[in-house]
């Protein structure tokens, strides 16, 4: 749900919501560049970081520009980007709106994942240690995501075990836009890994700067379609085998929407029926694969002007219980988890708002575990 300048400044003024166990599936810290290369192991690496960065480019960096660089106007401090800044978040997202557990999503990741291995694996090892020590280690409400050098499938996989060992680690972190389609055996190394630590992967869009329909003109075309990439991946690790392989693997789909998960399965359903001989690895259904192993985050929510045609739509998909809040902190569209879901009926706010974060990232599960 995108908000006014207006909306921004009343929800700014507003007391938090109802004390709840909320779960945020979706939140940009930001590090330093400097921040990185202290923690970099390779000397070599540390001085081509500082000098040069790495090969691609982030989305403000790029044409169509991002407004404000994709962030808040008010989420910036006096030093560092947007998303640097744990006191900010602490005070404009934790604790307003009463966030229990916050999952973090490096952004940096996605493009830090992409280059020459060993230099790859060093920056995101680097991001890793910052995350941890920046963020993680002050603010027990924080979790974090993986992040790996996704292009090196088994460096990535090291990675993913070095830090499976800190509960802390909430998922695996990978970029929709890769080299190659997810599903590809290329990548299996990384899910392996993630299955034997126990963890889902989290997927969220961005990575490599190509659109399938070619380079967007504008920032609007960008924004919306961005979520598309989501369509193809679903389909393609479902098809290459992924879930035959990785049974227990479980996928978040992050900042990618929602309502057009119904309208594939049925989509799947019916060419499979017929095409089902050039899948013999496939056991059952397309949509039986997706209803069991994939997730979504609901930011960005999407809006209607009927608020009960988005309702319509999540029960279509059948997966309501496996829909987390995302509020997008510190990004301009962030959501409010006082004003996203209002439109949706007050079980399933709930369990947007709190159940299903708590099942998918087992929360409970290693509260008790810590407890014994």
């Amino acid at each position: 749900m995108t908000m006014t300048r207006e909306q921004s400044a009343a929800t700014a003024q507003a007391p938090p919501v109802p004390a709840m166990a909320h779960v945020d599936g979706d939140i940009h810290p930001t590090l330093m560049r400097h921040q990185i290369a202290e923690r970099m192991h390779d000397p070599v690496h540390r001085e081509q970081w500082l000098q040069h960065g790495h090969r691609v480019p982030s989305p403000p960096e790029m044409t169509p520009r991002v407004r404000n660089g994709g962030q808040r106007l008010d989420a910036r401090p006096a030093e560092g980007p947007p998303g640097s800044s744990l006191e900010m978040m602490q005070d404009q997202l934790l604790n307003r709106y009463g966030i229990n557990h916050g999952i973090l999503i490096p952004l940096q990741a996605a493009t830090l994942g992409v280059g020459e291995p060993r230099f790859t694996a060093d920056l995101c090892r680097a991001m890793n240690d910052g995350i941890k020590d920046l963020f993680l280690d002050p603010e027990p409400r924080l979790h974090s995501s993986i992040c790996v050098s996704h292009e090196a499938p088994e460096l990535a996989a090291q990675e993913i075990r070095r830090c499976a060992e800190d509960p802390r680690f909430a998922q695996v972190l990978l970029p929709s836009n890769a080299l190659h389609s997810l599903g590809e055996p290329r990548y299996w190394p990384i899910f392996a890994a993630a299955v034997e630590a126990g963890l889902p992967v989290g997927v969220h869009v961005g990575g490599l700067p190509h659109m399938g329909a070619g380079w967007p003109s504008f920032y609007l075309e960008e924004h919306v379609t961005t979520g598309n990439t989501m369509v193809a991946l679903a389909m393609n690790m479902i098809l290459e085998g992924v879930f035959d392989e990785f049974p227990t693997l479980q996928v978040v789909l992050i900042e990618g929407g929602i309502t057009w998960a119904a309208p594939l399965m049925w989509s799947m359903d019916s060419a499979y029926s017929v095409l089902r001989q050039d899948y013999p690895r496939l056991r059952r259904l397309p949509s039986e694969y997706f209803r069991e192993h994939y997730w979504f985050t609901t930011q960005p929510i999407e809006e209607s002007k009927d608020p009960q045609d988005v309702a319509e739509l999540y029960e279509m998909t059948g997966m309501t219980d496996r829909i987390v809040f995302s509020s997008d902190y510190p990004h301009w569209d962030f959501d409010s988890p006082a004003l996203a879901l209002q439109h949706l009926p007050a079980d399933l706010q709930r369990r947007i708002l709190h159940e299903n974060g708590e099942r998918l990232y087992r929360f409970n599960e290693k509260k008790q575990e810590v407890a014994r």
